[in-house]
């Protein structure tokens, strides 16, 4: 499920789409010591306008973010479609379209006893329809010829807690009190949540899950692994620790300031000219030697690449966009330097008199020091 495909499904995921329609609606609050203290299958239509508006916010929330980092298409193991796994538990639930409660107790059951979850949550999934608009020869929506109808769910996961709601004014006695909320408050931010299956080539694609996490460098585990059922690849923050172990130890002495600046110029490079794919750009080990190349790294040093790439990332490639940087940090034990993405050239390392020295190239002479403009002196 590409950049595009996504787009398509999350532009029409409203109530005001005729060609989008929600067809029911699942919730279940779960405690702590994972029992479902509630749950509610019903249908849609039903739901008041202003409940409406609040869960089709919070499952759309399922289908924002980056993908790649917030936003990691699964496939499922061969092993997924056997009784009792996810894959399995998901196509029934999509194909009876949540009609069955027996489908619906699978489903519930295989999140609540395989998610690691320290606090009460609440489960919210609809099952919806998207009547899939054939193309003209303009790759525009005929809006007369509808190709077939994509069936999905969407689940968010949704931590709830009590909260502290401070002082308040009490009318009847005349004072101002402190208040506790008792009751459990549902965050309308989902933690983590799925898409089954995935819009895929304008298609449902029954053998893929989409995964959203809210915080891409924190994906749960648990979510992937035990409750879809699917291998766990890296997360943006890990692509990243990767990609500078690599640097490490392939570049070692030679890593200065310019072989870092020009690296992630080049990677930056990358990522703008696939800005408008479909699909985000990976780099693998022949592209990064290339990099390292015309970024100054000695042959010597690249001979020792392909090694360590496939000792410490294997033979996937990574996606440019987790491992480029948008501006640049320099950081010493008394001073940090944050520079602008078109800026790195204007800083630069010497020796002066015997010292190691930041030099900072200035086209304007004006600066500001603590917010008072202040002299080149």
């Amino acid at each position: 499920m590409n950049k595009k495909e996504l787009n398509e499904i999350k532009k029409n995921f409203s109530d005001d789409c005729g060609f989008f329609t929600i067809n029911s609606f699942l919730s279940a609050f779960v405690d702590p010591e994972k029992n479902i203290k509630y749950k509610e299958n019903k249908p849609y239509s039903i739901i008041a306008d202003d409940e409406r508006e609040v869960v089709t916010d919070t499952l759309k929330k399922v289908l924002t973010g980056t993908i790649g980092k917030h936003l990691v298409e699964y496939e499922f193991p061969n092993e997924a479609y056997e009784e009792g796994k996810a894959q399995k538990i998901l196509y029934d639930v999509v194909s009876s379209k949540m009609k069955e409660e027996e489908n619906i107790d699978a489903f519930l059951s295989k999140i609540v006893e395989n998610i690691d979850y320290a606090a009460s949550f609440t489960i919210l999934t609809a099952h919806c329809t998207y009547s899939i608009k054939k193309k003209n020869k303009n790759d525009e929506d005929d809006l007369d010829n509808i190709s077939e109808e994509y069936n999905f769910i969407v689940t968010a996961v949704c931590p709830a807690n009590t909260n502290d709601v401070g002082l308040f004014y009490d009318e009847e006695t005349g004072t101002i009190l402190k208040k506790t909320n008792t009751e459990m408050i549902i965050s309308k931010i989902p933690t983590d949540g799925f898409l089954y299956p995935v819009f895929s080539d304008r298609s449902p694609d029954v053998n893929h899950v989409m995964y959203f996490s809210k915080k891409a460098d924190k994906p749960n585990v648990s979510i992937i692994e035990n409750v879809l059922d699917c291998v766990f690849v890296m997360s943006a923050e890990n692509e990243k620790a990767r990609f500078q172990q690599v640097l490490n130890t392939v570049v070692s002495d030679e890593l200065n300031y310019h072989v870092i600046t020009q690296v992630n110029e080049k990677l930056r490079e990358v990522v703008d000219l696939s800005k408008n794919e479909t699909e985000p750009a990976k780099i693998n080990d022949k592209q990064l030697k290339h990099i390292l190349s015309d970024a100054g790294v000695s042959a010597d040093k690249l001979e020792a690449l392909e090694p360590a790439y496939k000792t410490l990332v294997g033979d996937v490639g990574l996606t440019a966009s987790n491992i480029t940087d948008n501006r640049t940090v320099v950081v010493t034990p008394d001073i940090t330097i944050n520079i602008k993405k078109d800026a790195a050239g204007k800083l630069r390392t010497s020796s002066i008199e015997g010292r190691n020295c930041l030099i900072i190239d200035l086209d304007d002479p004006n600066i500001v020091v603590n917010g008072l403009p202040a002299l080149l002196k």
